[in-house]
C-alpha cells in the first residue's frame, strides 16, 4: 500500500495515513550477529558460574577464550541481557532503625586548642572484590590523625 516513490506523498505522510508508524513500514528490527550470540551464551554459561564477574572480568574470561571483545561490547550485552554483576553494596548511608540521631552541638563552638574536639570518621575503600573500611580519629585543633584502622568487615 506504501509507494516509496511517490511523488507528492512521503512516507511519513503514507505511514499516517494509514495509521501505522514509519518504523512499522521498515520491518523488524536488526536481529543479532553470530558473533555477538556466540558472546552472549559464554557470557550466560559464565555468568551462572560466577555472578559476580562485572564487564571487566567477563571482557577478560572472554579475551582468554580467544574472542577479541572490548569492555564497552561486554557492558552493553550483559545490559541487553539483563545481567548485573551480584556484590554487597557499601552500606553507609543506612541508619539501623534503633538508632537515635543526635543534634549538631559544634555548631557555634570556636576551636582554639589541641584536644578540645575530636572526631571519628568511617569511609569504605573499594577493592577487587568487596571492600576495605577505614577508621580514621583526628584532632580538630591540630588536625592531626590520632589513630586509624582497617577491616575488611562492616563496621
Amino acid at each position: 500500500m506504501i509507494d516509496p516513490r511517490h511523488v507528492v506523498l512521503s512516507i511519513t505522510r503514507q505511514c499516517a495515513l494509514i495509521g501505522i508508524s514509519r518504523s512499522a513500514w521498515y520491518g523488524p528490527g536488526r536481529t543479532e550477529t553470530p558473533l555477538n550470540l556466540a558472546l552472549m551464551k559464554l557470557i550466560d554459561a559464565q555468568f551462572m558460574e560466577t555472578p559476580f564477574y562485572g564487564s571487566r572480568q567477563m571482557a577478560r574470561h572472554l579475551r582468554k577464550q580467544g574472542y577479541c571483545v572490548e569492555r564497552k561490547q561486554v557492558r552493553w550485552l550483559m545490559a541487553k541481557m539483563g545481567l548485573h554483576a551480584v556484590y554487597q553494596k557499601p552500606k553507609t548511608t543506612v541508619p539501623h532503625p534503633e538508632h537515635c540521631k543526635y543534634p549538631y552541638l559544634l555548631r557555634d563552638l570556636v576551636i582554639t586548642r589541641p584536644n578540645h574536639v575530636w572526631c571519628a570518621d568511617i569511609t569504605y575503600i573499594p577493592m577487587r572484590r568487596g571492600f576495605l573500611y577505614l577508621v580514621a580519629i583526628m584532632d580538630w585543633g591540630t588536625r592531626r590523625v590520632l589513630s586509624w584502622r582497617l577491616s575488611n568487615s562492616s563496621p
